[in-house]
C-alpha cells in the first residue's frame, strides 16, 4: 500500500487537473449555449451589453483557437502539478493569447509566473550558501526576466552584489601603492652554456656574465684568488648561483645588460642592495604586541630598521625587497586570522499532552438517621417559622410532614439529608432513612500540542571557543538580613514629636517594623551552548560541544525552586555542511486513576462506566548543529608531511 501511495497521489493530481480543465470547458460552452437559447420574451438583465460591430466580430476568437487554448490549459495544468512552472506559464500565456475573452487563462499564467519566480529565488539562495555566485546571479536574472517588478528578486540581487563587493575588498596590508619606478630586470641570453674554468675569481665572474650578454662591473672587494668552476648545460640562473657559491660574491642589476659584482659581505650588501621603505599598518594591536612584531622583524627577517609608530598603529620597515616580501607574507597570515566556521544550531521541541476523565463516580458515602429525630431537630431549630406557618393557616399544628414540606419548598431551611434523596425503612418512632452521598458523572477531555523551533547562528574562528546563552535569568532568594533592631531609642526631634507634630504619626507607623534586605542570586535558565570548532582536512569540522539546558520544575523546597538540568558534553567530527543531531531527549509519562466503588469497579464490564482519569504526555527535544566553513585563509588541518630519505654511503 505504501509503494502505491506516490502513484495514487500523482493520479489524483492529474485527475484533478483534467477535471478542472473539462469543468472550465463545459462552463464556457454551457454559458454560450444558454446565451443562444434564451427565450425571446425573457427580460434582459440590467447590465451593459456590448454593441455588436464588425470589429468586435473580427476580434472574437475562432472555435478552433478556443479548442487549442483549452488543450494548452490542460497541458499547462499537468506541468504545474509536476512543478514545471515556466513551461506551464508559457502554455497559460499562449492560451490567453488564443482566447483573450477567458480571463482564467491570464490569472493561471500569473500564478505560474509567481511560482516560477519563487523557485528561482530559492535556487539562488541555495547557490549563495554554496558560494556559487554565478549560479545565484543567473537564477536571479532569470527571475527578474520573468517578473521585472518582483521586489524579492531585486532585494536578493542587491544582497548578492554586496557579497561580491565585500569579497573583492582587500585587507589594508595587502593593498600596495604603485611603484615610483619599474624594477630593474636583467635580460640575459636564453642560451645554455657549459663552463670549465680555472682562473682568478674576477676573471671567472667576467667570463660567465659576458657569456650571457651581461657586462659586469667588478668592485674592489672581489678578490683575484684562484678558483675553479665546472658546470655543463646551464642557464643564466644556474650559472649565476654556482658562480656566487664558488667566488663568494653577489650581483646587483644596474639595467637590463649591466650588473655590479661585489663580495658577499654584510657591509657590501647594505652598500649595493636596493632598500625598500614600507609602512605596515597593524590596527587593533596593543603596544606590547607592536613591540613583538618589531622584534620578529629584526630577529627573524634581519630587518634592522623597524620603527614603531604607536599613534598611527603602524610599523615602518626598511630592508631589501625579498626580506620585505617575506615579512609581509608572514604578517598577512597573522592579520587575516584563521579559518572561520558558521554554526547553524536548531532547537526542535515537540510536546503533547492528553487528559481524559470519562465515567460515573457512584456515591461514596451513605448516611443513616432516625426520621423522627431529624424532624424534631428541624422543627426546633426553626420554631419561629413553624409558628408563622401555623398562624397563617398553611398547615395544621400537628401536620408535621406538611410543615416540613413548606419549610423545604420555601428555601428557608436547607438540610444535606434531603439534597440527594433518601430511602425509608421501619415504621413509627423507629422509622429510619438512608441518604446516599452525591454521584458525579465526568465527561471531560483536555488535549494540548506545542511545537517550537529556535534557529541560531554562531560564527567562530578556527580553534576558538564560543558561548551562546538563550533564555532568562531567574532570581532566587538565598538569605535575608536586617541591620535594625525592633526597639528604636528615643531621640527628641527624630524618634519623638519634638518641634514637629507630623513626626509622631510617622514614628507610629515605624514602631515595631524591622526592614529586611533579601540576598538574591540570579540563575541562568534556558540553553547554554559552549563549543569549539576545528577545521580538519577533507572539509571536516571537529566540534567540541558542551550543552546545558536548565528549567524550572514547578516544585519548591523551603521556598527555593527546584531546577531541571539536562547537559551534554562531547566531541563530534562531521563533514562541512552536514547536519548532525548532537542531543536528543524524549520524556514520556502515562498515568491512570479510577474513581468508583470498591468491588463494583473491579468487576469486568462495570469498570468501563467507572470514572477513569487518564493522562498521557510526551516531550521531544532535538538539537541539530550544521557547520559551514565560510572563510578559508590557510590550508585545512596540518600541512603535508615532507619526508627526505638519505641513502647510506658505505666506504
Amino acid at each position: 500500500m505504501r509503494a502505491r501511495a506516490p502513484h495514487l497521489m500523482s493520479w489524483l493530481r492529474s485527475t484533478w487537473a483534467i477535471s478542472a480543465a473539462f469543468a472550465l470547458l463545459f462552463g464556457m460552452l454551457g454559458g454560450s449555449a444558454r446565451a443562444q437559447t434564451a427565450p425571446e420574451g425573457a427580460a434582459a438583465p440590467q447590465t451593459l451589453q456590448p454593441v455588436a460591430t464588425a470589429g468586435a466580430d473580427a476580434a472574437r476568437p475562432r472555435e478552433r483557437d478556443r479548442r487549442r487554448a483549452a488543450k494548452l490549459y490542460l497541458d499547462a495544468s499537468k506541468l504545474f502539478m509536476a512543478e514545471h512552472f515556466e513551461e506551464a506559464m508559457n502554455n497559460y500565456d499562449e492560451a490567453a493569447k488564443l482566447d483573450p475573452a477567458n480571463h482564467n487563462y491570464r490569472l493561471a499564467g500569473d500564478v505560474a509566473r509567481n511560482h516560477a519566480v519563487t523557485a528561482l529565488i530559492q535556487t539562488a539562495a541555495k547557490d549563495r550558501l554554496r558560494s556559487d555566485t554565478d549560479g545565484a546571479h543567473n537564477a536571479l536574472a532569470r527571475a527578474l526576466k520573468l517578473d521585472p517588478n518582483n521586489i524579492a528578486a531585486t532585494q536578493h540581487l542587491y544582497e548578492l552584489d554586496d557579497d561580491v563587493a565585500g569579497q573583492k575588498q582587500l585587507a589594508i596590508n595587502t593593498k600596495s601603492a604603485p611603484d615610483l619606478g619599474d624594477s630593474v630586470r636583467l635580460q640575459p641570453l636564453a642560451d645554455r652554456r657549459s663552463f670549465h674554468l680555472r682562473s682568478s675569481q674576477r676573471q671567472i665572474a667576467d667570463e660567465v656574465f659576458k657569456a650571457y650578454g651581461i657586462s659586469p662591473m667588478m668592485d674592489d672587494s672581489v678578490r683575484s684568488t684562484p678558483a675553479r668552476i665546472d658546470i655543463d648545460d646551464a642557464d643564466f640562473e644556474s650559472a649565476a648561483r654556482a658562480l656566487s657559491i664558488v667566488t663568494h660574491t653577489f650581483y646587483v642589476p644596474l639595467d637590463a645588460h649591466r650588473v655590479v659584482v661585489a663580495a658577499d659581505t654584510t657591509a657590501k650588501r647594505q652598500e649595493f642592495m636596493r632598500q625598500v621603505l614600507e609602512t605596515v599598518y597593524l590596527p587593533g594591536l596593543k603596544d606590547e604586541e607592536m613591540t613583538a612584531v618589531s622584534t620578529l622583524a629584526k630577529q627573524v627577517f634581519d630587518i634592522q630598521q623597524a620603527n614603531i609608530d604607536h599613534s598611527a598603529g603602524a610599523i615602518v620597515v626598511r630592508a631589501p625587497k625579498n626580506a620585505i616580501d617575506a615579512f609581509n607574507s608572514t604578517i598577512r597570515g597573522l592579520i587575516d586570522g584563521r579559518n572561520q566556521v558558521l554554526l547553524d544550531v536548531k532547537l526542535i521541541q515537540v510536546a503533547h499532552r492528553n487528559e481524559r476523565n470519562i465515567g460515573v463516580q457512584p456515591p461514596q458515602t451513605f448516611t443513616a438517621y432516625n426520621v423522627y429525630a431529624a424532624e424534631q431537630s428541624i422543627l426546633s431549630q426553626n420554631a419561629d417559622l413553624v409558628q408563622q406557618i401555623i398562624s397563617s393557616g398553611l398547615a395544621a399544628p400537628g401536620d408535621t410532614l406538611a410543615i416540613l414540606g413548606i419549610l423545604l419548598a420555601s428555601g428557608q431551611v436547607n438540610s444535606s439529608l434531603f439534597s440527594n434523596g433518601l430511602a425509608l425503612f421501619g415504621g413509627g418512632i423507629t422509622a429510619s432513612a438512608l441518604a446516599p452521598g452525591p454521584a458525579t458523572a465526568y465527561f471531560n477531555i483536555n488535549s494540548s500540542d506545542s511545537r517550537e523551533l529556535d534557529s541560531l547562528q554562531l560564527r567562530l574562528g578556527d580553534g576558538e571557543a564560543g558561548t551562546l546563552k538563550l533564555g532568562q535569568r531567574y532570581p532566587i532568594q538565598t538569605s535575608a538580613f536586617s541591620g535594625l533592631s525592633g526597639g528604636i531609642p528615643n531621640i527628641p526631634g527624630l524618634t519623638s514629636a519634638g518641634n514637629s507634630g507630623s513626626l509622631s504619626s510617622i514614628l507610629a507607623s515605624l514602631q515595631g517594623a524591622v526592614p529586611t534586605i533579601p540576598q538574591v542570586q540570579y540563575q541562568d535558565l534556558g540553553m547554554t551552548l559552549k563549543t569549539t570548532a576545528n577545521v580538519m582536512r577533507d572539509d571536516r569540522v571537529a566540534l567540541t560541544v558542551d550543552l546545558q539546558v536548565t528549567a524550572l520544575s514547578g516544585a519548591t523546597i523551603n521556598g527555593n525552586p527546584i531546577l531541571n538540568n539536562r547537559s551534554y558534553s562531547g566531541v563530534v567530527t562531521i563533514k562541512e555542511g552536514t547536519a548532525v543531531v548532537v542531543a536528543s531527549d524524549l520524556n514520556k509519562a502515562e498515568s491512570r486513576a479510577i474513581s468508583g466503588t470498591p468491588g463494583l469497579s473491579e468487576i469486568p464490564g462495570m469498570n468501563n462506566i467507572t470514572a477513569k482519569d487518564t493522562q498521557k504526555s510526551f516531550a521531544t527535544l532535538l538539537i541539530v548543529i550544521t557547520p559551514h566553513v565560510v572563510r578559508y585563509t590557510q590550508p585545512s588541518g596540518h600541512t603535508r608531511m615532507l619526508r627526505i630519505e638519505r641513502a647510506s654511503q658505505t666506504r
